[in-house]
């Protein structure tokens, strides 16, 4: 998952938890506002554990040319 996409997982989870006042029939749309912006908390944190770990590797130095 990238950031985006957690970004807008985030940002979709927000509209269903705070701003929709539709009521369905058996399903809960506050609850799935706050999973899905759990889900993309998640997929946040874990995307820019990847990107920094990606930047703090370094990599072996060329080969000589002889």
């Amino acid at each position: 998952m990238t950031i985006g996409t957690s970004l807008i997982l985030i940002a979709a989870g927000a509209i269903l938890r705070y701003a929709v006042t539709v009521h369905v029939d058996g399903v809960d749309l506050q609850t799935v506002g706050v999973i899905l912006m759990v889900v993309g908390g998640a997929g946040l944190i874990i995307g820019l554990a990847l990107i920094a770990r990606d930047r703090s590797t370094t990599l072996p130095p060329p080969p000589n040319e002889p």
